[in-house]
């Protein structure tokens, strides 16, 4: 038997006979979900665009689409990946500049990485990468309560090819994560770095040093004929890398939907209902959104684009919104159940009469709740 089908069978034998549970500290790493749609363009400031769990973050590193793509490498089980497309390039990055797609966990998820502690372990990353350009890339774990870096390289063999990539990082005794919601790990893929992180030597033990983030990294702005695909992420705790945990969309969705949640948008006519509430004035309305799953924190209440996107529905008649926002309270001031929100129209309502928020003629308008990281 060759090493690579041990240590393949190794992975069969840990994955069905000792390991239990949940192993993949990531989530949506098939890239199966992605709530705010599935293309968006023109992309040259840092946010999340299309697929959940997922941002671009970006200064003055070229125009970019991001997608959810149907491009996936052969036999394995995946359905969408993650692709970034270069539309306008920039061949020289400034001191300060910076392109990477990143995933963000709370910090009370990480506490199996018992960082911070003389039994802090290694934890080991895999994914499934393609691109246009060969040369080193870099991955990096940014402990965001300590301000602490490891960085790993990789190296895009064959341009246009799925690659498949496993990187072990090192334990870090200094620096524990805290215990609450906030950002506590973040993971980096960069494809673009200006001389402020990547002047130095490429820092693979945990480090405060800034130069020693990027080094090495190629430029994957310098030409609108790059782009990058990513799928299959997996990170876990240890040196052993398992083979993927697929979940569910069910699973995965309701996983995404503790950081973000959209209603209205997509199939099913073009006046959807968003909510019900009750008339408190002839002005105004309360609505109760529901959840269905917990979310991290208070909320924003994202729109469309403009509170006429939306109508109240009441008495028979129809009246456009003009305000919405949070009543900045929940069933029991945690958001794990529900969310309360108030509108207003400039007249017609009954005090008192049942009201439902619905959008306005468009099958694109919808509503969200934004919890994220």
């Amino acid at each position: 038997m060759t090493k690579a089908a041990e240590l393949a069978k190794m992975g069969e034998v840990l994955t069905n006979s000792q390991i239990g549970g949940r192993r993949n500290m990531i989530i949506n790493g098939a890239m199966q979900v992605a709530q705010r749609g599935t293309s968006q363009a023109s992309i040259t400031s840092t946010g999340y665009y299309t697929i959940d769990r997922w941002q671009v973050a970006i200064t003055n590193g070229g125009t970019w689409t991001m997608s959810q793509d149907t491009d996936v490498p052969t036999g394995e089980g995946f359905a969408n990946s993650l692709k970034m497309d270069c539309t306008t390039a920039d061949t020289s990055f400034g001191a300060s500049d910076s392109l990477y797609v990143r995933t963000k966990l709370e910090s009370q998820d990480c506490q199996n990485m018992k960082k911070g502690t003389s039994s802090a372990e290694k934890v080991t990353l895999r994914f499934w990468v393609k691109s246009s350009k060969t040369g080193t890339h870099i991955v990096e774990l940014l402990d965001n309560d300590n301000s602490r870096f490891v960085s790993l390289a990789y190296t895009i063999s064959s341009a246009n090819t799925w690659e498949n990539h496993t990187l072990t990082f090192p334990a870090d005794t200094t620096g524990a994560f805290a215990d609450d919601n906030g950002v506590g790990l973040g993971i980096h893929w960069y494809m673009g770095a200006g001389s402020n992180i990547s002047s130095g030597t490429l820092g693979t033990t945990w480090h405060t040093t800034q130069a020693n983030r990027v080094a090495g990294q190629v430029n994957l702005a310098d030409s609108t004929d790059n782009n990058w695909y990513l799928t299959g992420v997996q990170l876990e705790v240890g040196e052993q890398a398992t083979p993927f945990e697929h979940r569910s969309f069910g699973e995965e969705l309701a996983l995404c939907q503790r950081y973000y949640t959209r209603e209205g948008a997509g199939s099913g006519g073009v006046y959807k209902r968003l909510a019900d509430g009750i008339c408190s004035t002839t002005t105004a309305a309360d609505y109760l959104i529901n959840l269905s799953t917990p979310l991290r924190a208070t909320p924003t209440l994202e729109t469309s684009g403009n509170v006429n996107h939306y109508v109240m529905y009441s008495a028979n008649a129809l009246d456009v919104v003009t305000a919405l926002a949070l009543n900045n309270d929940s069933d029991d001031g945690t958001f794990n159940h529900s969310v309360s929100f108030y509108g207003t129209v400039g007249s017609g309502l009954v005090a008192g009469d049942s009201v439902q928020l619905i959008t306005n003629a468009n099958a694109s308008y919808y509503l969200a709740l934004d919890a994220e990281l």
